[in-house]
């Protein structure tokens, strides 16, 4: 995505960019100009970045900005801004705190202390510097000095709502930051404000911090309601807005997606139809991987983009994998035509996932995916009750844009019962279970379709096998009970015992 650089029109009201991209989409467009906002989140969770970014955005509109701080220095927000790679210029900054360079004799005595003089005093000076600039755009930061100052709720209320008239006559936008160092939520703020965004930053028990926004309040702006995961990098705030699946249908031909295995399409009578998904569910190392994998190859064979994103599995064990089965990966690699992407879910939040696998489907036009396991998915979750919904959109999303989407899950075991962490089968279209039987003190492979939602399937067990040619399958056995309960019971017939089992792969 990319940031929008003019206002934009909606309603019939002028409305301007945040300078985040992903922020104007929760907002459905951006903000009303000429009013007064409060960003508020606890120290660390991005606001002054945040509002830099607002600014920013003003001076590429050719825009007047000021930025008043009361707990920064200029040389503080200049070290953030080129961490950012951004440069200030076109930016005023007005120090309401001195910096150490203020005892040099030779620099001009233009900044205050807020603790040495009187609120009124403070709020004049902010007057003053504004009437003389005139901005369009005005960040504050932050309310936490003037409310010490005030000493009294009263009092801080009764300021604020100056400023903000004080504002509204001059025709400019105010991004008013709050650090939450009140005892209490100054909901008397939030009635003040014509929109209230809040910052949070969550830290799990073992991996990166996780941060998220919500639109708290927005008056007379539809916004896209709930928790927004983001992140702070180089270049700034990155926000992913909630997928919301209804949003984004499509037209699409439901044809089917073929395997390139004739005997596997034979048992699914086709084929996975496009704008479906697949559970591949069985136990480690049985093939759900190999398997998977050869729909984003028949999808390249196509001409077709497919993504595999690896949980478990660093890249070089599954190109190495593929090489060992004789699948071509890598020169699909090399031509663009599959790409594979390393997800570390101690590392990567929900809504960035989401993000990403939106990105490939509307930018790079990716036809299928591939999400190997569930069991990294469910992992890269803070909150597990939230993994199912967040699931059902994504699946609901990738099937309104036409996309066959493979999901892997590994139950837990081996041999005998096993069992999953989670239940998806009810949000998948279809089911397809493998299993591992012993025959004559071998280790064989079983596989069936469970469940198939649209159109026929067949409803025998078969053998499969994995070699250096690829998948195999059998033909329909018979004589073959108990696989699916766990506790399988083999008789050998002419057609099986032909059958290959002796290659152990995942």
């Amino acid at each position: 995505m990319t940031e929008r650089n003019e206002a934009v029109e909606l309603d019939g009201a002028p409305r301007i960019s945040t300078g985040v991209a992903g922020l104007d989409t929760v907002l459905d467009g951006g903000l009303d100009e000429n009013r007064l906002y409060l960003y508020e989140g606890r120290p660390g969770t991005g606001k002054t970045t945040i509002a830099l970014q607002f600014l920013l955005e003003g001076v590429r509109q050719g825009e007047r900005v000021l930025y008043i701080t009361l707990s920064e220095t200029e040389r503080e927000l200049q070290l953030v801004a080129s961490r950012h790679g951004w440069s200030l210029d076109g930016v005023s900054i007005f120090e309401l705190v001195p910096p150490e360079t203020t005892l040099d004799p030779e620099r001009e005595l233009t900044v205050f202390h807020p603790a040495e003089m009187e609120l009124n005093e403070t709020t004049k000076l902010i007057l003053d510097r504004v009437s003389e600039l005139n901005p369009k755009r005005v960040v504050v930061d932050s309310l936490s000095e003037l409310r010490l100052l005030a000493h009294s709720p009263l009092r801080y209320r009764r300021q604020v709502l100056a400023l903000k008239h004080f504002f509204a006559s001059r025709q400019c936008t105010v991004i008013l930051l709050d650090d939450l160092s009140s005892q209490q939520n100054d909901l008397q703020l939030h009635s003040i404000s014509h929109g209230v965004v809040l910052l949070e930053q969550l830290a799990i028990d073992y991996g990166g911090e996780r941060r998220r926004l919500r639109v708290i309040k927005m008056r007379g702006i539809k916004f896209r309601g709930g928790y927004h995961d983001f992140t702070i990098e180089t270049g700034g705030v990155h926000i992913f807005p909630r997928l919301v699946a209804a949003e984004h249908h499509r037209d699409f031909d439901e044809e089917y997606t073929p395997s390139g295995n004739r005997e596997l399409d034979e048992m699914l009578g086709g084929g996975f139809e496009r704008g479906t998904n697949a559970l591949f569910l069985g136990a480690a190392g049985v093939g759900k991987s190999s398997l998977a994998l050869t729909y984003a190859l028949a999808a390249a064979n196509r001409g077709e983009h497919a993504v595999v994103y690896a949980f478990d599995e660093g890249s070089g064990t599954l190109k190495a994998r593929a090489k060992n089965l004789g699948f071509d990966l890598q020169s699909r690699l090399e031509s663009g035509l599959i790409r594979l992407q390393q997800i570390d879910p101690a590392e990567l939040s929900p809504g960035e996932f989401t993000a990403n696998v939106q990105k490939s489907v509307e930018v790079d036009g990716a036809r299928v995916i591939v999400i190997d396991s569930l069991n990294g998915y469910m992992n890269a979750m803070p909150d597990e009750r939230f993994l199912i919904l967040q699931m059902h959109e994504l699946l609901s999303y990738l099937g309104q844009r036409g996309v066959l989407t493979i999901l892997v899950l590994a139950q837990h075991g081996l041999v005998g019962p096993l069992e999953a962490p989670l239940d998806l089968s009810y949000l998948s279209d279809a089911v397809v279970m493998l299993r591992y039987f012993e025959v004559d003190g071998t280790v064989r492979r079983a596989i069936s379709v469970v469940k198939k939602r649209s159109g026929r399937h067949e409803h025998s067990v078969r053998e499969f096998s994995l070699s250096n040619q690829g998948i195999k399958l059998g033909p329909p056995t018979l004589g073959f009970t108990g696989v699916l309960a766990g506790s399988p019971h083999f008789s050998i017939t002419p057609a099986m015992s032909k059958a290959d089992g002796s290659n152990s792969a995942k």
